[in-house]
């Protein structure tokens, strides 16, 4: 990966609608360059998906909580259990004092109780921790 594919995903992380035309323009490359980088990034699993970013908020989800998730077993087989549950958008196996931490989004304390009930039911699941966001500063995907 050299310092054109970095500019690339840069311009495409601002902007994923943009042309390959004006990113070839903005890196000094052609449109067909262009797109032909990207495809290889695409290719290499540099590039996983082209998505949209949402203001959960406006969607009716102003709760984001971070939720501690404590195992009596290994927990990184829960994947399948905890990704049915939509209310998480994230989940990660981790060290520390807890197995799993989640992000979760819900509409309000009482839909995230619901979603806390929800994840005592993946079996080995012992105890929850959550810490519910009160203001974000930010969020960003690091380049």
């Amino acid at each position: 990966m050299d310092d054109i594919d970095r500019m690339l995903i840069d311009l495409l992380q601002e902007d994923a609608t943009q042309s390959y035309a004006v990113l070839g323009r903005a890196v000094g490359l052609s449109s067909g360059a262009a797109h032909e980088r990207v495809r290889k990034l695409r290719e290499r699993g540099v590039i996983r998906r082209t998505t949209i970013e949402v203001d959960q908020a406006a969607l009716g989800r102003a709760v984001t909580a971070y939720v501690l998730v404590e195992g009596s077993t290994w927990m990184g087989d829960s994947a399948g259990r905890l990704s049915a549950i939509p209310e998480i958008e994230e989940a990660h196996v981790i060290a520390g004092p807890a197995s799993v931490l989640l992000k979760v989004r819900t509409a309000g304390t009482r839909e995230l109780q619901d979603v806390l009930r929800r994840v005592f039911e993946v079996d080995g699941v012992t105890g929850t921790q959550a810490v519910v966001v009160l203001e974000t500063f930010f969020e960003r995907t690091l380049k």
